[in-house]
C-alpha cells in the first residue's frame, strides 16, 4: 500500500511532515528513521529501506526535520539537539497512534541523532546506523571555508548538495558541545553499524570509532562499494534485509504470517503498491519482494523487471535441473552459472522457428559448468539443461485463462 501521510507536532511547536510505510500484513515490529543532513523524507535511500522493511512486515515512520521538505520551521533555526528533540516527538506520536519504535535507522547526520535519542525512548532496543559520523562536530566540514564566517557574522547562506541553507553559529555551538561518545558507550540496546569502506562523504574511520566506543550486542556490516547516499538501489535493498534479519534477534517479533491470499500452495500474488508507475509487491508464500521498471522507462528501479523475473525463473530452474542430475550421475559438477538475455529478433532469422514472419522472442542463455567433466559429461549436461520444467513450460502450448475476483 502507499505511505500514510502522518504529521505531527515538534517540541518546539512546529507540524513536520511524515510518512509511514506500513505492511499490507500484520505489523511485526515499528522503526523511526532519521535521514541524513538536508535530506528528506523522501530520498532515495531513505525510500527503499523503507520500502525493503515493510516487506518483511516492519512499519517505518521517517520524516522530515524542522525546516527541510514540508516540515514547517527555518531550517535556520534547526540544531544538532532540535533535531533529537524531533526524533523524540516522532516517536512520542507513534506510540500513541501506532505503537513505540523498536528499531532506530539514522543515516548519516541521522545515525549520530539516532544515537543520540535513544535513552530517551525506552521501547527502543535496537538501533540501526548507516555511514554516520561519531561526532555531530563532522557537519561542520560540509561548511568549509564558512565555518569561520559563521561564527563571525552569526549566520551565512552556504550551497549544500546544490541548493542553498541559512546557517547559523547556534548550530556549530550546539554540534561543539555534543558528547557522543558516552551516549554510545552507555546505549544499553543491540547496535548494527552499517558504512563504506569507499565513503568519500564520512570516513570510515569513523564506524570504527562508534564500534570500538559501543558495548555488546554490537556488530558492524560493510556496504563494499556503495557511495554515502546509498544512490544504488540494490545497496538500500540490502541494508533493509540486513536489517530485517539482524532485528529478528533481539526483538520479541510476531511470527510472520501470511497473507490469507497467499496462503495457498502454489499462488504468487502480485499488486501494485501505487508508488511509482510501475511497482508491484510480489508475495511468494513467506517471500516478499518488489517488481519495477527501470528509471529510462517510468519506474523507479526498485526491482527487477517482469521479463528479469522470467529470465530468473527459467535461469534457477536450469540450474537447478542441473544439480538433481548430475548428483544422481555422481558427476564432478562443482557449481553452475547460467546467464540469460531476452531479445526481439525477426522471424527470418530464426531458421529452426516455424514462424517465418514478423517478431518473435529469443532467449539466449550461457551455461558454464564448474567441475572436473569430460566433454561426453558436459554435452550431456547441456542436453539436460534444455529438460529443466520451466524451459518446457515455455515452449509448449500454454492455456492463460483471466477473470475477475471480487
Amino acid at each position: 500500500m502507499p505511505a500514510e501521510k502522518f504529521d505531527f507536532r515538534s517540541a518546539q511547536g512546529h507540524t513536520l511532515a511524515a510518512l509511514l510505510d506500513r505492511p499490507d500484513g500484520p505489523v511485526r515490529a515499528v522503526a523511526l528513521f532519521a535521514h541524513c543532513f538536508t535530506c528528506g523524507k523522501d530520498n532515495k535511500a531513505a525510500r527503499r529501506i523503507a520500502e525493503g522493511l515493510k516487506l518483511h512486515g516492519i512499519a517505518v515512520l521517517r520524516f522530515d526535520f524542522t525546516g527541510l521538505g514540508g516540515s514547517e520551521g527555518e531550517f535556520a533555526n534547526a540544531t544538532f539537539s532540535s533535531n533529537v528533540d524531533d526524533l523524540v516527538a516522532a516517536a512520542d506520536h507513534l506510540r500513541e497512534k501506532l505503537a513505540a519504535p523498536a528499531i532506530l535507522i539514522g543515516h548519516s547526520l541521522g545515525g549520530a541523532a539516532v544515537l543520540a535519542a535513544a535513552h530517551r525512548i525506552a521501547e527502543a532496543r535496537a538501533v540501526v546506523t548507516i555511514a554516520a559520523p561519531c561526532d555531530p562536530a563532522h557537519v561542520a566540514g560540509l561548511f568549509g571555508e564558512h565555518v569561520d564566517a559563521i561564527a563571525a557574522e552569526g549566520e551565512v547562506e552556504v550551497t549544500l548538495a546544490g541548493r542553498p541553507f541559512r546557517i547559523r553559529r547556534a548550530l556549530l555551538d550546539d554540534i561543539a558541545e555534543q558528547k557522543l561518545t558516552g551516549r554510545i558507550k552507555d546505549l544499553h540496546k543491540a547496535l548494527l553499524i552499517f558504512h563504506s569502506p569507499t565513503d568519500a562523504t564520512v570516513g570510515i574511520d569513523n564506524a570504527s570509532h562508534i564500534f570500538l566506543a559501543a558495548k555488546h550486542p554490537k556488530s558492524f556490516i560493510s556496504l563494499t562499494g556503495a557511495d554515502h547516499l546509498l544512490s544504488r538501489s540494490g545497496d538500500a535493498a540490502y541494508v533493509a534485509n540486513v536489517i530485517a534479519a539482524w532485528a529478528e534477534r533481539y526483538l520479541d517479533m510476531a511470527a510472520d504470517a501470511q497473507p490469507s491470499d497467499a496462503a495457498a500452495a502454489g499462488t504468487v500474488v502480485v499488486r501494485e503498491t501505487r508508488r511509482g508507475k510501475f511497482q508491484q509487491e510480489v508475495i511468494v508464500g513467506a517471500h516478499r519482494f518488489l517488481a519495477d521498471e527501470p528509471v529510462d522507462v517510468g519506474g523507479m528501479d526498485c526491482g527487477p523487471g517482469p521479463y528479469d523475473l522470467l529470465l530468473a525463473g527459467l535461469g534457477a530452474c536450469t540450474s537447478m535441473t542441473l544439480r538433481l542430475y548430475a548428483e544422481r550421475k555422481q558427476l564432478p559438477l562443482e557449481q553452475t552459472t547460467v546467464r540469460l538475455r531476452h531479445d526481439r529478433i525477426h522471424a527470418t532469422d530464426c531458421v529452426e522457428c516455424e514462424t517465418k514472419e514478423g517478431m518473435i522472442d529469443r532467449i539466449d542463455r550461457a551455461v558454464t559448468l564448474q567441475g572436473d567433466l569430460d566433454a561426453e559429461q558436459r554435452a550431456r549436461l547441456i542436453e539436460i539443461a534444455d529438460k529443466c520444467p520451466v524451459h518446457r513450460t515455455l515452449k509448449s502450448e500454454i492455456d492463460i485463462r483471466t477473470v475477475e475476483e471480487p
